[in-house]
């Protein structure tokens, strides 16, 4: 279990992607240096909690109030997906369990792709969105959103990223997110929009808890 020592200035990122943690560890390195990210592994197992709702917002508060409950930390908590124009914004929040509970990201994006077979390049409208979530001891609740729009390519393509980035071309860019280097990717992201949205106001939530536990 974590120390309770300055834990106004430790918060909780309930995910088990290992690769959102490093991905959401670097931007919060960069924006707030001073706020230790701790990730599931940090902290003792607790019950996740089945991702019901039907908007990322929705999910990403259930997931931040569990941690909390189980914590007693402030928490941070994000869903995302991708939405495809063509398929009326699916998969949605189901993008991570596209084809099955149980699949990985390799098994989402072939699926991905025979559902777009005959669907041409103009047509592969797409964006990620993110919606970050922050929860407070004190009950205060924060939600952020990022959008990143672009096209699906009809193969992957790259090695870095995970999930569909090795299919996502975004505005503006001519290789997929799996071809840029973490930083640059990080620059343009709905998960790095969503994560320096939210930061300031976290920060903000830390320090008043911080002074209220000081003068208590």
């Amino acid at each position: 279990m974590v120390d309770p020592v300055e834990v106004s200035h430790r918060v909780v990122l309930a995910t088990n992607n290992e690769a959102k943690l490093a991905e959401l560890r670097r931007i919060m390195a960069t924006a707030a240096p001073d706020v230790q990210v701790l990730g599931l592994e940090d902290v003792e197992r607790y019950p996740q909690p089945a991702e019901i709702e039907q908007t990322f917002a929705g999910n990403a508060l259930l997931k931040a109030r569990a941690c909390l409950a189980a914590t007693g930390l402030p928490a941070l908590a994000d869903d995302s997906g991708l939405e495809v124009e063509v398929l009326n914004a699916m998969p949605g929040v189901r993008s991570a369990r596209w084809a099955g509970p149980q699949a990985d990201d390799a098994e989402n994006n072939a699926l991905l792709l025979r559902q777009l077979d005959d669907v041409p390049a103009a047509d592969r409208a797409a964006r990620f969105v993110c919606a970050m979530a922050a929860v407070l001891p004190n009950g205060t609740e924060h939600v952020r959103l990022g959008v990143m729009s672009g096209r699906l390519v009809e193969a992957p393509v790259g090695q870095n990223g995970f999930g569909y980035d090795p299919l996502f071309v975004a505005d503006g860019q001519t290789v997929t997110n799996a071809e840029l280097d973490p930083a640059a990717k990080d620059a343009i992201s709905h998960r790095g929009q969503a994560v320096r949205a939210i930061v300031p106001v976290l920060v903000t939530e830390l320090r008043r808890l911080e002074r209220v536990d000081k003068e208590g």
